[in-house]
């Protein structure tokens, strides 16, 4: 990528920047004409989750329009998403000129963010976004564009209420709410858990932890830990744990090899992002469950900052099986008959999607139709991971598994990384997401319209405002001869 040349926003502080953003949406008429017809006491839309995925669902129903829209976030205010919880990374995988969450305004992309305070010559200099830095940016873009998100706030059940959704939460003034829509804007976490292997169903939780956990790293100073998976959230622990003075840090590895090519990297393109739902079955199972069963390796920087520390291993082909307790340590067990004693292990093991595990949707998530209801794979394509993905319509909502059980599934939209494996990577992931942005209101407004259409239909009817009020003409009489047809 070449050096960008200076630029009028450089380095002249977020108030001019936040001018110009100002300045152009006004010039986009932003936000969009409301159009929605009001129900007393109803929201049009509820988004769970304020994080870089809600936020952006938020500007793109604004831009269209839809403005009834509440925000809710389970997080205190500036830890929304991971990147300040769980995520533990230096920084962010994503090559820094990516646009995110912009949804087409330069003005509000993290390039235009960076640049307006530290300027060109720093932007040239930076390599990848500093993990903070990242949240920072997000901060701002909540701040700038005043998405109304309401932190410390739960929806713990989710019931249909005729053809509404009744919204049961915790942390809010009320303890319920109706929505006409509801859009699942939760990230990495989705529509499942963090993966915990059944070989830690016994083991005092004393001795271990998910990545997705709070820890206390500072406790494992001296300590021997073992961290299980070589993925992102696995070597980011691992070098937490480093830094923080562990004796050692072992990877357990299944693998005989580390995972070196991000094959995804590989084929994206706007072609992909748009072209991927529309594929048969067996194309899109083909494209994940690659992608799943090479796995993306971990990031170069993320890697080197534990292989630098003499006392980090990296041992492959060592599949855990089983965990003891023995004498204040962790005995871990392998597939090929060793074993390991360390002192704490922490599980680098992702997140599983399972609508099942979600309790939002209450004994209904047995409803919910998945991909292994729906499509049986070639023996050498098996994933059981990917067949417990919900399998979705085009426009992000859930599919009943019987038809007529839950029909109120069509009102919930899942946009996070549970939508990846039915519509691709633009729901959860950088990239993407302003075009998964754009989709998923297009989507909804276009079923709200549909649902009113009766009312637009009437409002059409009813409406007598006169563009024209007689004086723009004249009338006259039109004679002519009745043999020549010329004017008389």
């Amino acid at each position: 990528m070449t050096n960008e040349t200076n630029s009028p926003i450089d380095g002249q502080g977020l108030s001019a920047l936040e001018a110009r953003l100002q300045e152009d949406l006004k010039f986009l008429c932003w936000p969009g004409k409301a159009w929605v017809p009001a129900r007393e006491g109803v929201r049009d839309a509820v988004i769970i989750g304020g994080g870089m995925c809600g936020m952006v669902a938020w500007m793109a129903l604004k831009t269209g329009g839809i403005h009834d829209i509440r925000v809710l976030d389970r997080n205190p205010a500036g830890l929304e998403g991971p990147w300040l919880n769980y995520a533990r990374m230096e920084t962010l995988r994503s090559p820094k000129e990516l646009t995110g969450p912009a949804y087409g305004h330069g003005m509000l992309s993290f390039q235009a963010w960076y640049r307006a305070q530290f300027g060109t010559e720093n932007w040239n200099a930076l390599d990848k976004i500093p993990r903070p830095m990242w949240m920072e940016y997000l901060q701002w873009y909540r701040r700038v564009l005043g998405v109304p998100t309401e932190n410390g706030v739960s929806v713990d059940l989710v019931a249909p209420e005729g053809d509404l959704l009744r919204l049961h939460l915790s942390g809010a003034a009320e303890s319920s709410i109706l929505t006409r829509k509801l859009i699942f804007a939760t990230g990495r976490e989705g529509t499942g858990r963090p993966n915990i292997p059944g070989f830690v169903k016994d083991l005092d939780r004393a001795y271990w932890a998910h990545s997705a956990d709070e820890i206390d790293f500072a406790s494992l100073k001296g300590k021997r830990v073992a961290v299980v998976g070589v993925g992102a959230s696995a070597v980011d622990n691992a070098a937490e744990a480093l830094e923080h003075g562990a004796a050692e840090v072992r990877h357990l590895i299944r693998r005989r090899e580390m995972p070196t090519i991000n094959k995804m990297m590989g084929i994206g393109s706007f072609g992909f992002t748009v072209g991927y739902a529309s594929l048969p079955d067996e194309w899109r199972w083909r494209f994940m469950q690659y992608s799943f069963a090479t796995q993306t390796p971990p990031p170069h920087g993320s890697t080197k900052r534990v292989s630098r520390h003499p006392n980090a291993y990296f041992h492959f082909g060592k599949a855990v099986e089983t965990t003891q307790e023995r004498n204040g340590r962790v005995r871990i067990g392998f597939a090929d008959g060793t074993a390991y004693e360390a002192d704490f292990m922490i599980l680098g093991t992702g997140f599983a999607i399972d609508p099942l595990s979600r309790t939002e949707f209450g004994d209904a998530a047995e409803d919910i139709l998945l991909w292994q209801d729906v499509y049986t794979p070639p023996a050498d394509e098996q994933s059981p991971d990917l067949g417990r993905f919900p399998y979705l319509n085009d426009d992000f909502t859930f599919r009943e598994k019987v038809p007529g059980q839950a029909p109120w599934l069509l009102n919930v939209y899942c946009f996070n990384y549970g939508a990846s494996a039915s519509l691709g990577k633009v729901s959860g992931d950088i990239p993407g997401i302003s075009e998964g942005a754009n989709w998923l209101a297009r989507a909804v407004a276009g079923t709200l319209y549909a649902e009113d259409v009766q009312q637009h239909w009437q409002a059409m009817l009813d409406y007598d405002k006169p563009e024209l009020d007689g004086s723009e003409w004249a009338a006259s009489e039109l004679t002519t001869d009745c043999k020549t047809g010329k004017v008389a």
